[in-house]
């Protein structure tokens, strides 16, 4: 998807990427702790040496001024997504370069290969309105349902109960951030500049529930990347 916009400061943009011909880019829990690790530490303007700070918790990295807003983010086998913001010029660009990057080199080292991992560029959209934006924390978050329903896009979902339940244990996402679980994860996101559509739990648990109960009833598969 060539890009047709210029990212600007203040804007809201879906991020997302996958792996080179649609490969697996995350092959096991490992691999995705490293990937949301870089989620915070690549969001800075100071140079990080990842050796000089494993053990570390989150809150006591130096990473210097951020560049982006975190509003979600979600990881599956083979791609993600990321919900941010524009903070400074250029911040996006130099954000995903340097994520991109970081873990393209410590998957390859990790699995003795070399060449591309991610395919081409990263993607994005710009939610350059109010319906789009908060359209994008469910659909975001809705995104690893497939792991345990294949079939919810085309028919719908199976069991209601079961996927409310997989999503707020699933640790890969900010879905656990929106539900006030309480983990060292929670600093990877600013909710503070994006809009308050979700003044508490029960207001993010509904609308989220919403859509799963739309999906079932009408039998329409969700607009998906």
């Amino acid at each position: 998807m060539e890009r047709k916009f210029q990212f600007s400061i203040g804007e809201f943009y879906h991020i997302f990427n996958r792996g080179n011909d649609k490969r697996v880019i995350f092959l096991n829990d490992t691999d995705k702790e490293r990937f949301i690790k870089l989620l915070f530490v690549c969001n800075g303007t100071e140079p990080v040496v990842f050796k000089t700070i494993q053990g570390l918790p989150l809150d006591k990295i130096e990473r210097g001024e951020t560049l982006v807003d975190v509003g979600t983010y979600c990881l599956v086998p083979n791609h993600f997504h990321l919900l941010i913001r524009e903070k400074i010029e250029n911040g996006i660009s130099m954000f995903m370069e340097k994520l991109s990057t970081a873990y393209s080199m410590y998957f390859n080292k990790k699995n003795k290969r070399t060449g591309k991992l991610f395919e081409n560029t990263f993607k994005a959209s710009h939610a350059n309105n109010d319906n789009y934006l908060k359209y994008l924390f469910a659909y975001i978050h809705l995104n690893p349902v497939k792991l345990i329903d294949t079939t919810w896009k085309e028919i719908g979902i199976s069991d209601t109960e079961k996927t409310k339940n997989f999503l707020q244990n699933y640790k890969y996402s900010s879905y656990p951030d929106y539900i006030n679980i309480d983990r060292p994860e929670s600093v990877i996101i600013n909710k503070d500049v994006f809009p308050e559509y979700f003044v508490n739990k029960k207001e993010f648990t509904d609308f989220i529930e919403d859509w799963l109960r739309y999906k079932t009833i009408q039998g329409l598969p969700l607009d998906v990347v």
